[in-house]
């Protein structure tokens, strides 16, 4: 059986399109996705994310505990609410996750893994915990602690959140980018308010508790926010540049291999899981985007031909705001930022041009986009 968010009868009831989303039932779409996509450019969005799992590690020894169980360091954790992206490694230094982890005090921080692995990620918590015999709790925010979550995205994002909850803006008005902080409302109870998202656009993502969930959605659509699904949610983070799991990255593939170089600590005497791993394996790819100058779809598994060798798509779609299909891909060593290459799409060599992702961030393209057949 489908497991379900505290929303799925708020989006069965907008007509949404549901689809089984790694053991999930979840939106798809609500019609258009395109449109979709516009609106979170354009104007602002929500995505229903609350099949996401948050836990809160708690104790003396949480910080110690994180540290080494990530490869980037929470030592740079230092303010309130301060959020850090980083990787789980297995030994081998696989990724097991990518996750944010969220510094609430000195002996409390929110970690929010992604859904599909969430059992596996937390048997892997426990599991360090007793081989490192360390003082710290950990609390997933489900079941009698179940949370829901929503991501607010879009150039009018902020201001549409607040028309929703004007008792917030005052804590929230300036809350920079990859923090967060514990906002009271009477109507909802205590909300988790984060400047974080997964689009490439400003906005924030609010944890709830789940039994006011869906009156916080109800208030978000009266303030014109429009619901989106897992379609767009998609096209927008591969514009933006953002890994998926399970394509972009997995337990096979070092973050060093997955373009994630920038949220491992390699430079520091700190050990983590992984680490000698990595330091034995270096970078073995070259992770970079892809612009197809040719009319087709680029997908995951493509194969992709260059000067020095070959390589592989991870995920790929097409743009709707460059007009094109792009893609994620890992390439041979040596790849760089301008280098044609061809990619095998349905038995054919199309042209496609390498360049540094993101291609487009705060609604604006950042790459040059060719119209199909323009070679």
């Amino acid at each position: 059986m489908l497991r379900t968010t505290v929303l799925n009868a708020a989006h069965r009831a907008l007509s949404a399109r549901m689809v089984n989303f790694g053991g999930w039932d979840m939106p798809v779409n609500y019609g258009s996705q395109i449109e979709e996509h516009h609106f979170v450019r354009r104007d602002a969005g929500m995505f229903d994310v609350s099949h996401m799992c948050a836990v809160d590690a708690v104790g003396a020894d949480a910080k110690t505990f994180l540290r080494r169980l990530i490869a980037n360091d929470v030592d740079k954790l230092r303010a309130p609410g301060k959020a850090l992206y980083s990787a789980m490694l297995n030994e081998s230094g696989g990724v097991l996750d990518d996750l944010i982890v969220y510094r609430l005090d000195d002996t409390h921080y929110r970690i929010v893994v992604n859904a599909g692995v969430a059992e596996a990620d937390l048997a892997w918590m426990a599991a360090r915990l007793a081989d490192w015999r360390l003082a710290v709790n950990l609390t997933p925010l489900r079941g009698e602690r179940e949370a829901g979550m929503i991501a607010v995205q879009g150039p009018n994002a902020r201001t549409k959140v607040w028309a929703a909850l004007p008792e917030i803006r005052m804590v929230t008005e300036n809350l920079p980018p990859f923090f967060g902080a514990r906002v009271f409302a009477p109507a909802y109870g205590e909300l988790f308010v984060a400047a974080t998202g997964y689009t490439g656009e400003d906005g924030f993502e609010i944890t709830l508790v789940a039994a006011r969930t869906e009156a916080l959605w109800n208030a978000l659509l009266s303030a014109g926010v429009k619901p989106c699904g897992l379609g767009a949610r998609d096209t927008l983070r591969l514009e933006a540049g953002m890994n998926l799991y399970g394509q972009d990255m997995d337990a096979r593939i070092s973050p060093l291999d997955a373009g994630l170089a920038w949220c491992v600590d390699l430079a520091s005497d700190r050990d983590f899981v992984g680490k000698s791993a990595l330091l034995s394996q270096g970078r073995r790819f070259a992770f970079l985007g892809l612009v197809l100058r040719e009319k087709g779809v680029l997908r995951a598994q493509q194969r992709v031909r260059a000067s020095t060798g070959e390589g592989v798509i991870t995920s790929g779609s097409f743009s709707p705001t460059l007009g094109v299909a792009i893609a994620l891909a890992r390439l041979p060593p040596g790849a760089a930022a301008g280098d044609a290459v061809e990619v095998e799409v349905r038995g054919k060599w199309l042209s496609a041009k390498v360049v540094k992702p993101p291609f487009v961030r705060n609604g604006k393209p950042l790459v040059q986009a060719w119209a199909p057949g323009d070679c």
